[in-house]
This record gives C-alpha cells, sequence and structure tokens, in this order.
C-alpha cells in the first residue's frame, strides 16, 4: 500500500508541476506573502488571519472575497487534512517561500504534533550561482529532489517555529545572529534569507533600504521606457527576495517622489540626491503602519559601516 501524503507547496505553479507529474497524495497551495506587512506568531488564528487581511486591503487593495477564496479556504482545506503518512513542504531559497515555511512548520508543531514532516528546497543545482524555482525542474530532478527530502527531527521542527517566534516579535535585532547558531539543520537556505529580511530595514545613510536603493541604483544605469519595462528588470535581477510585480508596485508607489515620471522611468532632482546620499529621505517614506514581520520598519536602521541594526529610540 502506498503512503499517503500531503503536500504542502509554496504557489500554485508548483501545485500544477508536481500534479502534471502525477505525484500521489493531495495538495495545498499556501497562498500568503508573510514577508511583507505585520505577522503574528500563532498561525491560523481569527487575529493572525484579520491582521493579514488588514494589511493586504491597505497594501494591496484585496478584497474580502479575494482574500476568502483565495487564501482562507485553502487554509481550511489544511485543517480537514489529518490522515497523511507523511507531511511534505515544497519551499524554495528566497526569503519570500523561507518566511512561508517558517509559518507553515510553525503551524504544524501546534496542529500535528508527532506526525512526519518532510522538507523539499530547490536551489542551487550545480557550481554556477543560478537559483532554481520548483517549477523550472524537470521531473528526473524533481524525482531527485524528493528521494532526497530531508526528514525534520523534532529539533528542526523547534528550531523554525523559533526563528518564526523571532521574526514576529517586535524587535529584529535577535535575528542578527542566532539564525547562524544551527549550521547543521535541513534549512541551508533560511540564514541567507534573514540577512536579506535585516537589509529591508532603512539605511541611516539616506533612508531607504536596500530594495530601494537598488531600484534607484538600476534606474541610474538604465533607460527604461515604461514602469513595467523597470519592473521586470528588478525581478530578473533580485538577488534573494522572491517577490512579484505587486511587490515592486508598492516600492514604487512609495517612492514616486524619487521620480518625475514612469513612463519613461526618469529620477527627479530629489531621487539623484537621495541615490548619493546627499539627502535623507526617511522621514519622506516613514509610517508607523509599516511592518517587516512583528517590527515597525521605520524603528530601526541599518548602519552602513558594521551592518547593524540600531533601534530608534522615542
Amino acid at each position: 500500500m502506498k503512503p499517503h501524503f500531503l503536500h504542502i507547496t509554496n504557489g500554485d505553479y508548483t501545485t500544477k508541476h508536481l500534479q502534471n507529474l502525477n505525484f500521489n497524495g493531495n495538495y495545498i497551495t499556501w497562498r500568503e506573502m508573510l514577508c511583507e506587512g505585520q505577522t503574528l506568531t500563532d498561525v491560523g488564528s481569527e487575529t493572525f488571519w484579520k491582521t493579514r487581511f488588514d494589511f493586504l486591503k491597505s497594501s494591496y487593495k484585496i478584497s474580502k472575497k479575494k482574500f476568502i477564496d483565495y487564501t482562507l479556504k485553502e487554509y481550511r482545506n489544511l485543517c480537514k487534512h489529518k490522515q497523511q503518512d507523511e507531511i511534505v513542504l515544497w519551499f524554495e531559497s528566497d526569503l519570500f517561500c523561507q518566511v512561508n515555511m517558517l509559518a507553515v512548520i510553525s503551524w504544524l508543531k501546534k496542529h500535528r504534533h508527532g506526525y512526519k514532516i518532510s522538507l523539499v528546497t530547490s536551489g542551487k543545482l550545480d557550481y554556477t550561482n543560478k537559483m532554481y524555482n520548483l517549477p523550472q525542474l524537470n521531473e528526473e530532478q524533481i524525482q531527485l529532489h524528493f528521494k532526497n527530502r530531508a526528514t525534520l527531527t523534532q529539533d528542526d521542527i523547534e528550531y523554525a517555529d523559533y526563528i518564526w517566534q523571532l521574526y514576529c516579535s517586535d524587535s529584529p535585532l535577535r535575528l542578527e545572529t542566532v539564525h547562524q547558531f544551527n549550521p547543521m539543520s535541513p534549512f541551508s537556505y533560511l540564514a541567507d534569507a534573514i540577512k536579506a529580511h535585516l537589509l529591508r530595514f532603512p539605511s541611516i545613510e539616506n533612508g531607504l533600504n536596500i530594495i530601494e536603493n537598488s531600484i534607484l541604483q538600476t534606474v541610474k544605469q538604465n533607460e527604461f521606457s515604461s514602469k513595467e519595462e523597470l519592473i521586470q528588470s528588478l525581478l530578473k535581477n533580485q538577488e534573494n527576495y522572491g517577490f512579484g510585480d505587486i511587490q515592486y508596485n508598492n516600492n514604487l508607489n512609495e517612492m514616486k517622489r524619487l521620480f518625475t515620471s514612469f513612463n519613461p522611468v526618469k529620477l527627479s532632482k530629489m531621487g539623484r540626491k537621495v541615490l548619493f546620499n546627499q539627502m535623507n529621505f526617511y522621514a519622506h517614506i516613514r509610517s508607523d503602519f509599516s511592518y517587516l514581520g512583528g517590527s515597525k520598519k521605520y524603528n530601526f536602521l541599518q548602519t552602513n559601516n558594521t551592518g547593524k541594526l540600531l533601534k530608534i529610540t522615542s
């Protein structure tokens, strides 16, 4: 008798790819982007989902119907699955996926204690630096990844849950070191993802974070006839974030004072000054409603000379 698998995937493309390859089992697609907006530790609670909807509605104009149909219904399907022999997590190496993975493991720790949980993570396949997404893998590669999946020990689950608790705390300072203390864990891309997360806090030099500064740098070095062309370039060259076009659209909307035009894309005088650290944009972009995990984004500053975060005291 074949074992009964429950596959929890990082997105619809991965789910469809695995289904097309006839992987045995049921599927749950985790449709969230917990790397953006406020998060709470108790994944799946009523307060958790209310907080998430409030963020998605205000930042991305997501309707309640879409949120229910797209995210909550899939989560409720997850709650119903209790008979599987093994839960297989399919997540990629970028920040977007790694944060979602932590949240799912935290939920499983609480609601599926004692179940066999394994992890398939895509990333580097060879000695090049190219990072591969799960839907980019052919059948042979997918089968090899599945065969070599890591079975999570209770210590692994506790560790992932602990990092999730820290991610949701009101200070990111402990994340600066704690994620480095478990080099033998199966979460081989987690340390890089946490480093990428910490770089999203604003720089003390000009008030923008690494993503916002990279947008200005990209515009300075290239010519783009439209916002869409710029976003495609940003998507192609992003390092370890795994963002989609809606995230970059949101970034550009928050930074619009730094541009004179998006068709074609042109930096304003203020934009050039901010890029060259001749002006600090912190006061213009700061918001008390902007969160990264459980921390207010603008309560911490990235110090360029040390790479450490500083808490702003009121």
